[in-house]
């Protein structure tokens, strides 16, 4: 057994762990950075990055299959998913290598770390053998996984035909019909992309809509235009048990209380996360964690235990990548360039971030929903007059040039002040026109503002001009 001391050590690789190694290591700090996987975390190496090239892949699918529509003749459309894979591959790999490479003067540690006395930790080597650590400051950012399946005869049936949201994305063929146990982002994103690809895809959802953190009207809106793509959702309805079927192409039988037996060939579970935080010992060093396993922070990212603090996805909130990365900033700003001369660095970075009300996000459902600040449900309990207005895209003209007018614009005001309170696009490049209503909001700029505003034309941009119109 070897044993190293350090100013900094930082267990997990993730959006926030990887910048944060690197900062410390610039600042003169001796780091560690522990990692029992890859590099780049969740987002670079089963998220977002590959998530999205995969996406990106169906799309091409999708707007081949629709070019008669544009006036282009095309011939049958055929999917090489070994090529989509190595696709997604390659692009992975470039980029965990880039977050490798910005490393520098970071002792990079392989292996699972769990605490065993304070400021100290055990670490498994992947090549064997165990190593201890210890550090001054101790950050955690271990993030989450995939929530194992739970369901009755599942230990009988295919290993293969059981994925989540890792394992779906590693398939070599295009299933021939894939059930899908969940109706929030990870579900329908991989749903609909295999739709595109070519499979029959089949939705169970326990709750009475899809996305059910979002507006009612959003969620029917989507709801209507992924069965326009040929996707069966079945709301309200719990899987029961699943069996062999004996069948070649579709071996497998769901069943469900509402919907009845539903015959397929794989099975994907996205029906959440849990934090990893079981195998860290964090009883040990009085580090607290929530009902859900997630770990306690302030304002500060600390935990209840002094010198110890958690970033991104474990310690709960919203639970996107770009959420970990102003972790990240939090972080920078309080334990590395507060120590700093003034004069020798501008302190802009906020030092208590904490105020999460305008989180942007983005489903990457094609249309994409992208929403900003608060929702319907926030409204209910806030002490002041707003208006809503809702719009199709359909009335946006480069969404009419573009045949892409499915899905609708929302945002709701302060009928006083004339603030902007939540934003909603659910069309062609959402993210996009969420991201300037966003910069609107961070501003302090008013609707009327937006009305008023010369966008170019034609432009996405351009619906600014007219959704407020339609305020109420």
């Amino acid at each position: 057994m070897t044993s190293a001391h350090y100013d900094v050590i930082i267990v997990g690789s993730g959006q926030s762990g990887t910048p944060l190694a690197s900062a410390f290591a610039a600042a003169g700090r001796k780091t560690a950075l522990i990692e029992g996987a890859h590099i780049g975390g969740t987002c670079v190496n089963e998220g977002c990055t590959p998530t999205n090239t995969m996406i990106a892949s169906g799309r091409v699918a999708y707007l081949a299959r629709r070019g008669e529509d544009y006036g282009v003749q095309t011939e049958k459309v055929a999917i090489d998913m070994v090529k989509i894979r190595q696709r997604k591959r390659n692009i992975v790999s470039s980029r965990a290598d880039g977050s490798r490479k910005r490393l520098v003067g970071v002792d990079v540690i392989n292996g699972e770390a769990s605490f065993s006395a304070p400021k100290t930790l055990a670490v498994q080597m992947i090549a064997g053998g165990e190593k201890t650590v210890r550090g001054e400051t101790i950050l955690i950012n271990t993030g989450e996984r995939p929530r194992p399946p739970n369901l009755k005869g599942l230990d009988r049936i295919d290993k293969k035909r059981v994925l989540n949201s890792t394992s779906i994305m590693e398939l070599a063929e295009v299933p021939e019909h894939l059930i899908v146990l969940g109706g929030g982002y990870v579900g329908l994103e991989f749903g609909q992309l295999f739709r595109r690809l070519g499979a029959e895809v089949t939705v169970i959802q326990r709750a009475a809509q899809l996305v059910p953190k979002e507006d009612l009207d959003v969620a029917v809106s989507l709801n209507k235009i992924l069965e326009e793509d040929g996707i069966r959702i079945h709301l309200l309805t719990s899987a029961v048990s699943i069996s062999n079927a004996g069948y070649k192409r579709r071996p497998i039988v769901l069943e469900t209380d509402r919907a009845g037996s539903i015959s397929g060939s794989h099975i994907l579970f996205a029906t959440g996360r849990i934090p990893n935080t079981d195998m860290l010992n964090l009883d040990w060093v009085g580090v607290k964690t929530n009902s859900r396993g997630h770990i306690v922070v302030n304002e500060r990212l600390e935990t209840t235990a002094s010198g110890i603090y958690a970033l991104g996805d474990v310690h709960g909130g919203p639970a996107f990548t770009h959420m970990s990365y102003d972790d990240f900033r939090i972080i920078r700003a309080n334990l590395i360039l507060a120590s700093v001369p003034a004069n020798t660095v501008s302190l802009t970075t906020t030092q208590a971030s904490r105020s999460r009300i305008l989180t942007p996000y983005v489903i990457y459902t094609d249309p994409q929903l992208a929403h900003v600040g608060l929702h319907e449900r926030d409204l209910e309990t806030m002490q002041r007059k707003t208006k809503t207005a809702r719009m199709p895209m359909g009335y946006v003209a480069r969404a009419i040039e573009t045949d892409e007018t499915r899905g609708l614009m929302k945002a709701t005001v302060d009928a006083e002040t004339g603030d902007i309170l939540g934003f909603t696009c659910l069309g062609v490049e959402g993210g996009e026109v969420m991201s300037i209503v966003q910069t609107a909001m961070m501003g302090g700029v008013k609707w009327w503002d937006l009305e008023a505003a010369v966008w170019a034309h034609p432009s996405l941009a351009e619906s600014l001009n007219n959704l407020w119109a339609y305020l109420q």
